[in-house]
């Protein structure tokens, strides 16, 4: 029997993954309390297999019975017991949480005539915190959309084929703080920026000119060269060792220009070898960004 815990941050999607688990054969059960998930298991092994073999739950602070310190125990005795159980955990940048539920004017779930949003952000990372230790699968969705968020819940948990590492490549802006879930950050603002050409200063890394400038400037070419060849180097290795989510970040100043350029040429390097690859560029509005 496969479980799937889905667990994170208020606003950062878990009810939208639950939604793709469910599209893909999962039975899903949101906000249970986690001390009933043992019992739920050993009830649906001993009288819903072979009907049931897949198995997600909602578990977070939501629930007023929620107790994090006993989360990583409970899990502990459930793989024991031979049950193949991980947990994907959703989190996004706090600025970006407050966005979203200002823009749905949806209540989190932690606020009170006392505590701000603010605060019941703050709040709750506290109390996800053991939660967030024992992950199998860490998933930013800071600038995300939907289709994105989709493809990396289906990499996670459908099954694997050959050179079936999950790639995202993020291009970045330090101005807007570096991506939480990076497992490589490259800093890139060493380059010619062609911010500094007026004519170039309201395009992007993905605009023909923009290139175009890049392409001759001989350091952006041993940049790309030499990340190039990092990655062939280590992507594989990571493989090996069992990796299935590897996220490069490539960071400019502002995240429109060199980022983008830089991230988007890994990605078509890249996604000729690893099926799986996929790029966002956190700075730049979604419908830049590649379906």
């Amino acid at each position: 029997m496969r479980v799937v815990v889905i667990s994170g941050h208020s606003g950062s999607g878990k009810t939208t993954a639950l939604n793709i688990l469910e599209d893909v054969g999962f039975i899903c059960i949101d906000n249970l309390p986690a001390i009933l998930l043992p019992k739920l298991i050993c009830e649906m092994r001993e009288n819903c297999l072979p009907f049931v073999e897949k198995l997600a739950v909602g578990i977070d602070a939501r629930n007023p019975v929620f107790d994090c310190t006993s989360i990583p125990t409970i899990l502990q005795e459930i793989k024991a017991s031979g049950v193949d159980i991980k947990v994907i955990f959703l989190t996004a940048r706090h600025s970006d949480l407050m966005r979203r539920f200002s823009e749905t004017r949806r209540k989190h779930p932690l606020t009170t005539g006392s505590l701000s949003l603010m605060e019941a952000i703050d709040k709750e990372e506290l109390l996800l915190g053991p939660m967030e230790t024992i992950t199998d699968y860490k998933v930013d969705t800071t600038g995300l959309a939907l289709h994105q968020l989709r493809k990396l819940v289906k990499n996670i948990v459908l099954p694997k084929k050959e050179n079936n590492i999950t790639l995202l490549f993020e291009s970045f802006g330090y101005k807007q703080g570096l991506p939480i879930n990076a497992d490589f950050v490259f800093d890139i603002r060493c380059l010619p920026n062609p911010y500094w050409e007026r004519s170039l200063r309201g395009k992007t890394g993905l605009h023909e000119d923009v290139v175009t400038f890049l392409q001759a400037q001989q350091e952006v070419t041993d940049m790309l060269s030499d990340l190039t060849n990092f990655l062939d180097n280590w992507i594989c290795k990571f493989q090996a060792n069992h990796r299935s989510y590897l996220t490069v970040a490539i960071g400019c100043t502002g995240g429109q220009h060199r980022s983008v350029y830089i991230s988007s040429k890994l990605y078509n390097h890249f996604s000729a070898i690893y099926p799986n690859a996929q790029i966002n560029h956190r700075a730049l509005p979604r419908s830049t960004n590649p379906a």
